[in-house]
């Protein structure tokens, strides 16, 4: 209904605006709370600009074809939604932290919200877009792009300080204000529920991945809890899963649309590595049951509003036949279908996360336990801890110098391997980058007959936090070290034939990247990290 109107021309135009009581408003005030926090206190890599630029895209676009449709000037409330939703939820590689009025990467952010937009008047069902914008948006755009351009929002934002309980809270009490205005808390409350179940049945499993914000893989119990509690999990239960548009009508069709999200959601992350993957597979789980079951629930569920369209009408009809031997056998089978489809749901998340049960600490061998040996932590200088690692645990930062000596312990045990021609001693102190280096090295060294070890001595140690960004390789620690680096070059019998030093400025990347062990992975430039 206009409020007003605006004359233009000789001619009136209506202007509508959303009710006070529209849930909309509800939502986008929990939205840009959540924006606000992220630039106030919890170091979202988003800028303001990206933000308004995501917005404003969105807003105008549907503006005008609003406009054309009905000759009215109608505030875009849902399209601002979907441009602060994509907004949310992306990141660009490269965007800088704690630089709130960042230029960069603008035209991705309007490119990405206006596909988002744009898709729901073309793909339709029924006479409404059958896909939720802002999530099939992102869910294309990360599968296009890949995380070496795009990362969505993190699943765990930082440590339970002021600032992340004020997102619970607002999450939590504006979501349940909303959903319930919206009349969509059985969609939220079920789907929860069964992803809730499921995760277990996978985290039971032994499922594991990487995440960057984590120094180790996240696995089993841990897992779990961080994906329940997860801040961005919770925005998709409230916001993501209840979109009106998308959710069917009846009450049966509700129950039956969140049970299958939550089981599409959870097969599609089972096999996932990785937090990126996780992610998508979370997004994605909804915008594929749209596309390829949405019609089916809304054949299995009754008729919207009739006799059966309630849990006990729908499971009167469902487990009751006729008379007779019938009558006796439908509630048998209606009951064992019903465990059967459990069962083999259950079943397909376990078997679907065998790639993500891969994490295997290396064993400690009796080389390894013998080079320790080598090293004297009295040789080695006191150190300086930055207040982001402090921050951002500060068990880790009061251990820090215990693992300045698993550092140093790791570069002599690669020196031994080295010069006993040994990968399986690099295998049990380096990953990733440095691995893939050093095993380069000592096949060059194979092929040469000689081999060449550095030996560090360092003069300042500052322990840093690297947070990888775009690549899923996990939280470090880095020790930003001076000092000095001694060369020594080794013939066929392992004689010491050359020896040269120069000053060192470096930085070593290490984490608990299989679960146990401090591993090397990197040596960066120095300064790397906050």
């Amino acid at each position: 209904m206009a409020d007003r109107t605006i004359s233009l021309g000789g001619k009136q135009y209506p202007v509508i605006l959303p009710s006070i009581r529209d849930p909309r408003l509800g939502i986008a005030a929990v939205v840009l709370s959540v924006h606000a926090l992220g630039q106030l206190g919890l170091h979202f890599w988003v800028s303001v600009p990206q933000i308004l630029v995501s917005i404003l895209t969105c807003g105008v676009i549907e503006f005008v074809i609003t406009f054309v449709r009905r000759r009215a000037f109608v505030w875009p409330a849902s399209a601002l939604l979907t441009g602060a939703g994509v907004a949310l939820l992306m990141r660009v590689v490269g965007t800088p932290t704690d630089h709130p009025w960042a230029t960069n990467d603008l035209p991705m952010f309007a490119g990405v919200a206006a596909f988002s937009l744009l898709q729901k008047y073309v793909i339709r069902y029924r006479g409404k877009n059958l896909l939720n914008p802002s999530n099939f948006g992102l869910v294309v755009a990360f599968l296009v792009f890949g995380n070496s351009r795009l990362e969505p929002l993190a699943l765990w934002w930082a440590p339970l300080n002021a600032w992340m309980l004020a997102a619970y809270a607002i999450i939590l009490i504006g979501g349940t204000y909303v959903i319930w205005r919206a009349k969509m808390m059985t969609v939220s409350a079920t789907f929860f529920a069964a992803f809730i179940v499921l995760q277990g049945v996978l985290a039971a499993s032994g499922h594991c991945i990487t995440a960057n914000w984590a120094f180790a893989p996240v696995c089993g119990g841990d897992y779990w809890r961080m994906i329940i509690t997860s801040p961005e999990v919770l925005i998709y239960v409230f916001f993501m899963v209840t979109d009106p548009p998308t959710v069917p009508n009846g009450r049966v069709g509700r129950v039956i649309f969140a049970l299958c999200v939550a089981a599409c959601t959870t097969l599609l992350m089972a096999p996932q590595t990785d937090e990126f993957g996780t992610k998508v597979a979370l997004l994605g789980g909804l915008t594929f049951l749209l596309l390829l079951a949405r019609p089916l629930a809304d054949r299995l569920a009754p008729e919207p509003g009739s006799a059966e369209d309630t849990l006990t009408g729908f499971a009167t009809r469902f487990i009751t036949g006729g008379r007779g031997a019938a009558g006796f056998l439908r509630p048998v089978a209606s009951v064992g279908a019903m465990a059967l489809v459990v069962a083999v749901v259950g079943t397909g998340v376990v078997f679907a996360g065998t790639p993500a049960r891969a994490a295997v600490a290396p064993s400690m061998t009796d080389a390894l336990i013998g080079t320790q040996q080598l090293v004297n932590p009295e040789t080695l200088p006191p150190i300086t801890v930055s207040q982001s690692v402090k921050d951002w645990d500060h068990e880790i930062a009061s251990s820090a110098p215990d693992l300045l000596v698993t550092l140093v312990q790791n570069l002599e045990v690669e020196s031994q391997a080295f010069l006993r021609s040994d990968p399986n001693l690099l295998t049990a102190v380096d990953h990733g980058d440095r691995l893939t280096e050093t095993q380069t090295r000592l096949k060059n060294d194979s092929a040469s007959g000689t081999c060449v070890i550095d030996v560090y001595k360092f003069d300042s140690v500052n322990v840093t936090l690297i947070v990888p960004f775009g690549v899923q390789s996990g939280l470090s620690l880095g020790y930003d070290a001076r000092g000095t680096v001694t060369h020594e070059t080794y013939d066929s019998a392992r004689h010491l034939v050359l020896s040269q030093s120069s000053p060192f400025a470096g930085t070593f990347a290490i984490r608990r990247a299989t679960g146990a062990r401090w591993l090397n992975v990197a040596v960066l430039p120095p300064g790397t990290g906050s």
